[in-house]
C-alpha cells in the first residue's frame, strides 16, 4: 500500500502531464498557482509525519534485523561450542583408542616375549636334565662293569683256591691209604659240585 506522500507525488506528475504548454516552448507549462500549491502544501505537511513513520518502519527493521543478527549469532556460537565439544570428543575417544591399541599391542609383545623366554628355559632344562640323567646313567654303566669285572676276578680267585684246596684234600686222603688205589676214583663229599665249578 502507497503512502500518502507516494499518492501526492503521483498527483503532481499526472497534474504537470495535463497542464498545458507555454506558447512556442516545449519545455515550459502552465500551471494552476493555486492548485499546484494546494498540493505541495499538502505534501509539506505529510511529509514529516510519512518520514517519522519510516523512520519508526526502519528502527523497527534495525531492531529486528539485531534481534535476528544476535539470534543468529547466538546460534553460530552455541553450533561452534558443541562442534569444538564434538571434535574434543572425538580427538579424546581417538586418543583413547590409540593409547588402547598401543596397550593391547605391548602387552601382546610382553606375552610374546615372556612365551619365547619360558619356552627357551624350559629347553634348556629340558636339555639340562637330559645331560644330566645321561651323565648319571654313564656313571652307573661305569660302576657297573667295574663290579661286574671285579666279582668276575674275585670269583676266578675263588675257583682257584677252591680248586687247589680240593686237589690238597685228595692228596692228603691218598696219603692215608697208600695202598687202596680205589680210593682216587672215589668223590670227596660235594666233589661233584666242586667240580662242576665254572670260571666266567
Amino acid at each position: 500500500m502507497s503512502s500518502r506522500i507516494e499518492q501526492l507525488i503521483d498527483e503532481l506528475e499526472e497534474y504537470i502531464e495535463n497542464c498545458k504548454p507555454k506558447f512556442m516552448s516545449n519545455s515550459e507549462i502552465i500551471v494552476n498557482k493555486d492548485e499546484i500549491d494546494e498540493l505541495l502544501r499538502e505534501l509539506r505537511m505529510k511529509t514529516p509525519d510519512e518520514i517519522k513513520r519510516y523512520q519508526k518502519i526502519i528502527s523497527n527493521k534495525e531492531a529486528i534485523l539485531n534481534d535476528a543478527r544476535a539470534k543468529a549469532e547466538a546460534l553460530i556460537n552455541e553450533a561452534t561450542i558443541h562442534t569444538n565439544e564434538l571434535i574434543s570428543e572425538h580427538e579424546i575417544m581417538q586418543q583413547a583408542y590409540e593409547q588402547a591399541n598401543i596397550v593391547v599391542t605391548q602387552a601382546a609383545q610382553q606375552a610374546q616375549d615372556i612365551l619365547d623366554k619360558a619356552t627357551m628355559e624350559a629347553n634348556e632344562l629340558r636339555m639340562q636334565a637330559a645331560q644330566y640323567t645321561e651323565d648319571r646313567l654313564a656313571e652307573l654303566e661305569s660302576i657297573i662293569l667295574s663290579a661286574l669285572q671285579a666279582s668276575n676276578a674275585n670269583f676266578s680267585t675263588l675257583v682257584g683256591s677252591l680248586n687247589q684246596y680240593k686237589e690238597l684234600i685228595q692228596s692228603n686222603r691218598r696219603s692215608l691209604h697208600p695202598g687202596d688205589e680205589d680210593l682216587e676214583s672215589l668223590p670227596l663229599a660235594d666233589e661233584g659240585e666242586e667240580g662242576s665249578l665254572d670260571i666266567i
